[in-house]
């Protein structure tokens, strides 16, 4: 049985492949001297739009070091089988001659024969070929490429099987392995994901079926939930099996990575437990969990959305206002609404004729006697907050607006607003993001009319340390900033904030 570290190449979808140089040469340097026998070091890519690090396209220097701190160690790279074509091999493998021993492709079951072109190219090249077959928790005795698998005799070196949604269970994994091991003579492996916190039972049980080898992660770092655990399976290997684990040495490369997982914070948690169990795609989870800040109960209604094939449940009416408005106060969730409420409420019994964009509902209550008009974003679970904040809807004044549909989320609507809610036909000011807080209000703003925006309650996390998952909130909102202004006249701040907003006034020169 052999062990195949991908820590750098599974956990890089956390921190765009850019593993720090203290990092990544401890990594090396420790793997080195530990019991792993092959190391899966990044892919090698065609180019792509958004930034990728390091590790994503291994250039040569990046190859060279690893195989300067893990001398001794059979070395790895993945091909996505999907973006590569057979004309792209010399250019893609030509950095990997004489350095990496290896190369895996990740393929769907349903590009399996596509892929054996790609296995017979990089084998007339010099290299190992490991076929990375996904989706385990969806194949079945009839899916038809088990009747071809037996092509890989003599191509392939190791056949891996992968949970790639993270929701198999350890009779199907023995299952699925014995089909394999009656067709093909070939060494077969198993990477199991962590979404029902099955990836070491799983493991066991490919072992038990005839596996040799595992793939494993340092603290389980993968994408989505992540991964077997290397330091835990290194542990029971050397229980039960005596295998020599220098736990010193383990022992500081899993503390150098206790301080990744402080920042990214990967690993199971309910959304990935659901897809998980559905065997549903992890990327838009990871993406809701990690950046947009939606409420688990609205991620739980996306992904059961997702597997029944629904795209939303409830169509509403479009948002097209009769009644213009010129002026508005866009209110966000930050904690200034409370220091500057009596200056917010002053400024708006002055001018009855502002309106009120309430971005989030957080502090929607506080207004709720004024005269002005008020409007509701509703993003995700907003409707629940909206319930809480006012604690019973039946004389709420105002309307709720909602995302164009349909609405990955799902919709979520309080009784008491469903006659006096409506949806965006479209979010026009940008092409990228129609479902946020401030898109919603920004457009909102845009379809009432508005030529001067007031801003309010967008702080940007200021006199405090941001996290990874707030930098992106405050990069998503000086975007969508940036990208609206053309339509106003003017978009002011009028409490203090670190956003990138146009104007900053002060509020109280408006109330003088």
């Amino acid at each position: 049985m052999k062990i195949l570290d991908c820590t750098i190449r599974d956990g890089g979808y956390y921190n765009h492949w850019d593993f720090s140089l203290p990092i990544a040469e401890k990594y090396f340097r420790s793997m080195n001297q530990l019991p792993i026998d092959i190391l899966e070091i990044g892919y090698r890519s065609r180019p792509q739009k958004n930034y990728e690090g390091k590790y994503f396209y291994c250039p040569d220097f990046v190859i060279e070091q690893a195989r300067n701190w893990a001398p001794s160690k059979e070395l790895a790279i993945m091909l996505n089988e999907k973006d590569c074509r057979i004309e792209d091999l010399d250019y893609l493998l030509t950095p990997c001659n004489g350095l990496i021993n290896t190369i895996r492709m990740a393929i769907a079951p349903s590009r399996f024969l596509d892929a054996l072109e790609l296995a017979e190219g990089i084998k007339k090249r010099g290299f190992k070929v490991g076929f990375n077959i996904m989706y385990m928790s969806t194949l079945s005795v009839d899916t038809p490429f088990f009747n071809h698998i037996s092509k890989l005799n003599g191509l392939v070196d190791y056949f891996s099987l992968v949970d790639s949604y993270g929701g198999i269970y350890p009779e199907k994994v023995r299952e699925i392995i014995g089909i394999c091991k009656s067709a093909t003579s070939i060494p077969i492996g198993f990477h199991g994901h962590n979404n029902i916190e099955l990836a070491f039972a799983n493991s066991l049980s490919a072992i038990e079926a005839g596996c040799e080898l595992v793939d494993a992660t340092i603290m389980g770092m993968g994408r989505g939930a992540g991964n077997l655990k290397t330091e835990l399976w290194l542990t029971h290997c050397s229980t039960k099996e005596g295998l020599n684990v220098d736990f010193n040495i383990l022992g500081e490369l899993v503390s150098q990575f206790e301080e990744l997982q402080n920042v990214y914070q990967w690993g199971t948690n309910l959304p990935y437990m659901v897809s998980g169990a559905n065997s549903l795609p992890q990327k838009d989870v990871m993406d809701w969990v990690t950046k947009r800040f939606y409420s688990i109960n609205s991620i739980i209604r996306a992904l059961h959305n997702q597997k029944n094939g629904e795209q939303d449940n409830l169509k509403l009416p479009e948002f097209m206002p009769e009644n213009k408005l010129k002026r508005a106060l866009v209110v966000g969730g930050g904690p200034s609404i409370l220091e500057h409420l009596n200056g917010l409420l002053t400024f708006l019994r002055n001018n009855p004729d502002i309106g009120i964009v309430h971005a989030s509902s957080k502090h929607a209550n506080i207004f709720r006697e004024l005269p002005n008009r008020q409007f509701y974003c509703l993003v995700g679970n907003e409707g629940h907050r909206m319930e809480n904040v006012f604690n019973g809807l039946e004389n709420v004044t105002g309307e709720c607006i909602l995302p164009p549909f349909p609405r990955k989320m799902g919709t979520y609507l309080p009784n008491a607003m469903k006659a006096r809610s409506f949806e965006l036909r479209k979010v026009l000011f940008n092409n990228k993001i129609d479902d946020s807080h401030t898109a919603l209000a920004l457009q909102v703003s845009i379809d009432l009319g508005v030529d001067t925006i007031y801003i309010a309650g967008y702080d940007g996390y200021p006199n405090q340390s941001v996290s990874g998952k707030e930098q992106d909130l405050i990069n998503e909102n000086n975007y969508l900033f940036n990208k609206a202004i053309t339509h106003f006249k003017s978009i002011a701040a009028i409490t203090p904030s670190r956003y990138e907003i146009n104007e900053q006034l002060s509020l109280y020169q408006l109330v003088s």
